[in-house]
């Protein structure tokens, strides 16, 4: 069965009584080049356990089972489970979990479903949800690369440059442990229902280290934070704003110490910046 063939997916649905949910972001693949090119950009082979969080009918998990030596996808739309059991039916290698990925520990089922392969993530995630998971994916610190099809605006701003207006506080955190890299783009008709705008595979690649050396890093990030709080101000207002017990003069003073410009924004600090403003702050 071609899982991407328009007509197919409708018959297949329809038998299964299935209807779509808007709330859990249900867009499925119709375009049987895509699921193969997520699945080769993840780079995952035999020696690999991929994790997959919202299978949809399996179009991507059947190429990712192609690939690599297991593979384990989390499915929180009951009605979906007898559909997968018909379209994975013919791989071995294929495992559905009913439930929620923003509730299951992903370290623990990783370590249980994927023993002597080295992990990885590779999804078409939900818009909704794709913060909070990829939050949880990062800390869970098993995982070698994640590899996603996001909402293209999110996939851009995630790689964006540091200290151009692109980004955000999220950006850094997520560029602090993992390097970022949009790889294509997915026009909306690719999906069915379409969604109202384009989409992008990000690969995050899991840092040997983090990007920079901090001493405290709770507060290294309250600093990333508050740099975005008030994010048309100043960098000095922004912070004043998150750090009040710290006072104006002295973030002004620890600035100066850094080199940064009395008018400049947040937006404009890389990682290396951040650090040095933490440090000159704490000390």
């Amino acid at each position: 069965m071609n899982l991407c063939d328009r007509e197919a997916l409708r018959a297949l649905l329809g038998r299964h009584g299935f209807h779509f949910s808007k709330s859990m972001g249900q867009n499925f693949l119709i375009d049987p080049a895509v699921p193969a090119e997520i699945a080769a950009a993840s780079q995952a082979d035999r020696s690999c356990g991929v994790l997959e969080i919202g299978p949809g009918v399996g179009c991507l998990t059947a190429e990712l089972a192609e690939r690599a030596g297991r593979v384990v996808s989390i499915e929180l739309d009951k009605k979906l489970l007898p559909v997968l059991a018909e379209t994975l039916e013919p791989f071995e290698n294929v495992e559905i979990v009913p439930g929620d990925a923003l509730k299951l520990d992903l370290q623990a089922l990783a370590a249980e479903k994927f023993p002597g392969l080295r992990p990885l993530v590779c999804a078409n995630l939900p818009y909704n949800i794709t913060t909070p998971v990829l939050t949880k994916l990062v800390e869970a610190t098993c995982f070698a690369s994640v590899t996603v099809l996001l909402q293209k605006e999110v996939a851009q701003r995630l790689a964006a440059r540091q200290g151009s207006s692109g980004g955000g506080s999220f950006t850094l955190w997520l560029q602090y442990h993992m390097e970022t890299e949009v790889l294509f783009d997915v026009p909306a008709e690719k999906f069915f229902p379409a969604p109202k705008v384009d989409s992008a595979v990000l690969r995050c690649v899991r840092r040997e280290r983090p990007a920079v050396e901090v001493e405290d890093e709770a507060f290294f990030f309250r600093c990333v934070r508050g740099a975005f709080l008030l994010r048309r101000k100043t960098l000095v207002n922004s912070l004043s704003a998150a750090l009040p017990e710290w006072g104006k003069e002295r973030i002004q003073s620890a600035m100066e110490g850094c080199g940064l410009s009395p008018t400049v924004r947040g937006e404009k600090l890389t990682l290396e910046d951040f650090a040095r403003l933490a440090a000159a702050l704490r000390n």
